[in-house]
């Protein structure tokens, strides 16, 4: 894609100190060299609302296409023979498989998703919705997601965010704690709402999209009386036929609280968070002063991630103010090998610009080296030639192999991808580069839900590894310091406990008094305290180094962090998931790892060991643990870790954790806690052992 943006030098000295610190034990504030004047507190004049951007994109971009979809035209299920564990023995049992048939992309226009809010909006004021009320969103990434957020926006009601994988209990809450007066739901997702909808007695107004069952919308109608049922076309018929006028009294203002963000809670409850317009239109606007230029009319955006975590939603809210059409894809339908008689998504729309969590990078690295492993010693010659020719930019051989080899990996995923950005967690060096060399640039980026999803982003001229980039132009970072573990901001390089305040960063939680007075966490002078520890680089761009809970004390005295661990330990191939653990008795720490299957096997073949047995079985061999063991301490020595940041063991699992299994969140952060509980006996027998 020959669409060329970068701006060399527009960056300046990267960040600038604007203020001295304010008291010993902490450092100097500093800014984007883009913002250091004053922070950004919204893209321009007269855009101050969620609704603005919606009104600004019809007016803007107009006829262009703006959201696409893909329906769903056929299910083919196909019978596996699966090989089982149970007691010892192996067991042979089928197992049904479904793969989907999916039509072309169709689109609406930036014009055509202002009139369908317009629609919904009407409708919901006809129906009582009030702008007191609190209209929950409960479904998969879609077009009618955004559809029906935006209503509620553009009239001043709020909406809070239930991930689509969250279980009874979840739900439950999410629906409770803000009393919501309705939700909005895809149809395979009733029979869950069904089983909560006697305990969450305020609700009212229950909206889906998709073809239920006739009973499942009749036993909704029997839980209570008051309850109305509404498929969303119907709701968009009524409003269409309702004069517009209604909604301009209802218009937001900039304090306003838009969303009730639920975080993936990796520890407790999910919180909320409540997020105003004002907080949401000064990250459009920090993104657009940082990154505007690279978002062109050429550009494509592939939507897959949840919108009930707040980096998608974000980033979806900026494409709809750039203009460029943002496609619907699916965390199942992504790629060819789950799909039949058509392409995946990423195939089937293929996007320019990409944004993932940690977790599907490597899904996607990984992948690409099992295609390269099993087509046989040339292919593989050919390729690993070919990544080192462009790693090392060896002239004509890069561009040699660039256009030969590489093209049919790039192929893959559309051949148009330029730009991709990683968030949510900390990625792996091997995974960013090895992305970076066969694929698309991968950069980093940092948020948190209470920071409407930024506070640093890597922009493409200022490419480098361990780098999550420059604060946004919205917020401001200083550092406190952490003295027991030895980050100060007097170190060289700075580094301490990140905290931010600008006007992109939220006052605090919902119905969590003892939250919001908490100084460990938001700081009388208007700082939040993100439990991060940072460090200034030379080139004025922030690298994360450590997160304060995640800080464990060996029994030598010094401390390790798990987080930076594991992000580094998930590169190890043979690794497809990994909770690294440890206690303040332990001389190492030890890791659970799910082992990624079809490089287990192609290692054992190689090694000469019997690879066709279950996975379940290989996992309790304890050769195959050895394996696993060395090869993850070898990653870790490649990347210089000292000698107790080596582990000391590993426990193997065939079974994957899942947001349903309650194993990782929905945002694919692991629950330290539960994975240990779960294996408390082998981990005891580890640490007896040592």
């Amino acid at each position: 894609m020959k669409v060329h943006t970068n701006k060399l030098g527009y960056f300046g000295e990267g960040s600038v100190e604007v203020a001295a610190p304010a008291g010993p034990g902490e450092g100097p504030t500093r800014r984007c060299t883009l913002s250091k004047d004053g922070l950004v507190t919204q893209p321009f004049e007269g855009i101050d609302t969620v609704y603005d951007i919606v009104a600004y994109a019809a007016r803007t971009h107009g006829s262009r296409k703006a959201l696409g979809w893909r329906d769903v035209v056929n299910v083919i299920e196909e019978e596996k023979e699966v090989t089982k564990v149970i007691d010892g023995q192996a067991v042979k049992e089928k197992k049904k498989w479904k793969f989907f048939e999916l039509s072309d992309y169709k689109y609406l226009s930036f014009i055509e998703v202002k009139e369908a809010v317009s629609e919904i909006a009407r409708a919901l004021i006809h129906l009582g919705v009030t702008s007191d009320d609190v209209i929950n969103v409960y479904s998969q990434t879609s077009v009618n997601w955004q559809l029906m957020a935006h209503a509620c926006a553009s009239i001043s009601t709020t909406i809070a965010t239930a991930y689509d994988t969250l279980g009874e209990e979840g739900l439950t809450h999410s629906l409770n704690e803000p009393n919501c007066a309705g939700l909005f739901t895809n149809a395979e997702l009733l029979p869950t709402l069904l089983k909560v909808l006697a305990n969450t007695p305020t609700v009212k107004y229950v909206i889906f999209d998709g073809e239920p069952g006739k009973d499942i919308v009749d036993k909704l109608h029997a839980v209570r009386e008051t309850i109305q049922v509404f498929s969303l076309d119907k709701l968009r018929e009524t409003g269409r036929a309702l004069p517009k006028d209604s909604v301009a009294a209802r218009l937001p203002k900039p304090d306003s609280t838009a969303l009730i963000m639920y975080t993936s809670g990796s520890t407790g409850a999910p919180k909320g968070v409540c997020i105003t317009h004002r907080n949401l239109i000064a990250s459009v606007g920090a993104v657009y002063v940082l990154l505007g230029h690279h978002l062109t009319y050429e550009d494509s955006y592939l939507a897959y991630l949840p919108l009930a975590h707040v980096l998608e939603f974000i980033v979806e809210m900026c494409m709809l103010f750039a203009g460029m059409p943002s496609g619907y894809g699916r965390v199942k339908t992504l790629t060819d090998a789950s799909v039949r008689n058509c392409k995946g998504d990423i195939g089937a729309f293929r996007p320019s610009i990409m944004v993932g969590v940690p977790a599907v990078w490597e899904t996607i690295r990984k992948g690409i080296l099992t295609k390269v492993n099993s087509g046989g010693t040339i292919k593989k010659s050919m390729f690993n030639g070919a990544m080192a020719a462009k790693k090392n930019n060896i002239p004509v051989l890069a561009a040699l192999a660039d256009s030969v080899v590489l093209s049919g990996v790039r192929a893959a995923t559309g051949g148009r991808l330029r730009i991709a950005l990683s968030g949510g967690a900390a990625i792996s060096r091997e995974t960013q580069e090895f992305l970076t060399t066969a694929l698309v640039t991968v950069l980093q980026g940092y948020g948190m839900t209470e920071s409407c999803g930024m506070c640093a982003i890597l922009p493409p001229e200022l490419m480098r590894y361990g780098s999550v980039g420059l604060p946004v132009p919205s917020i401001e970072i200083k550092f406190l310091d952490v003295p027991d573990a030895g980050y100060l901001s007097t170190n060289n390089p700075p580094q301490g406990e990140v905290c931010i305040r600008g006007p992109s960063v939220v006052k605090g939680y919902f119905k969590r008094p003892d939250l919001n007075s908490d100084e460990t966490i938001f700081t009388k002078d208007g700082w939040m305290r993100t439990g991060d520890i940072g460090q200034w680089n030379s080139d004025g761009t922030l690298s994360l180094i450590d997160r304060l809970k995640n800080l464990i004390k060996l029994a030598s005295g010094e401390y390790i962090a798990l987080e930076r661990l594991e992000s580094i330990y998930k590169a190890c191939n043979l690794v497809g998931n990994i909770c690294v653990h440890a206690t303040q008795e332990a001389k190492q720490p030890m890791a659970v790892i799910i082992p990624h299957e079809a490089h287990l096997r192609q290692f054992l073949e190689v090694k000469g060991i019997n690879s066709s047995q279950p996975l379940d079985t290989l996992c309790h061999d304890l050769k195959v643990k050895e394996i696993v063991l060395k090869e993850c301490n070898a990653v870790g020595k490649k990347n210089g870790f000292k000698p107790m940041e080596l582990l000391q063991a590993v426990i193997l699992t065939a079974e994957e954790w899942t947001p349903e299994n309650g194993l990782v969140t929905a945002a694919q952060k692991i629950q330290r806690a539960k994975i240990a509980k779960l294996f408390r006996d082998e981990i005891e027998q580890v640490y007896k052992n040592q």
